[in-house]
């Protein structure tokens, strides 16, 4: 791995979480329309976003408090969607987050 590829796996680390949280901040959601979002609209970086990706940092997100989900019946197996929103403190942390940026760009 060279050094610009590891820039951009150490950048992918940094920004799936905030990516998450502002994709559900716009709607309630639940994981594959989550990743089939990032893939059309993440760019090159983001375009290979996988399952083994989102769903842990699903889980984090929600562990943190950051966001919650309740479980709807899924029409095409029988089982049951998780549909991820923000919690208070995920609004807050998201709100924060992005200050922070536009402060760090300058904007």
């Amino acid at each position: 791995m060279g050094m610009e590829e590891k820039y951009i796996q150490q950048f992918k680390k940094g920004a799936y979480e905030m990516i998450l949280l502002s994709l559900i901040a716009q709607k309630e959601t639940y994981g594959y329309e989550i990743l089939t979002e990032i893939q059309k609209q993440g760019g090159e970086i983001f375009a290979f976003a996988k399952e083994g990706t989102i769903y842990p940092i699903l889980y984090r997100l929600t562990k943190a408090g950051l966001i919650q989900y309740r479980l709807v019946p899924a029409k095409a197996n029988g089982g049951e969607k998780k549909y991820y929103s923000l919690t208070g403190e995920g609004k807050d942390c998201l709100l924060y987050t992005s200050d922070a940026a536009d402060e760090g760009l300058g904007v």
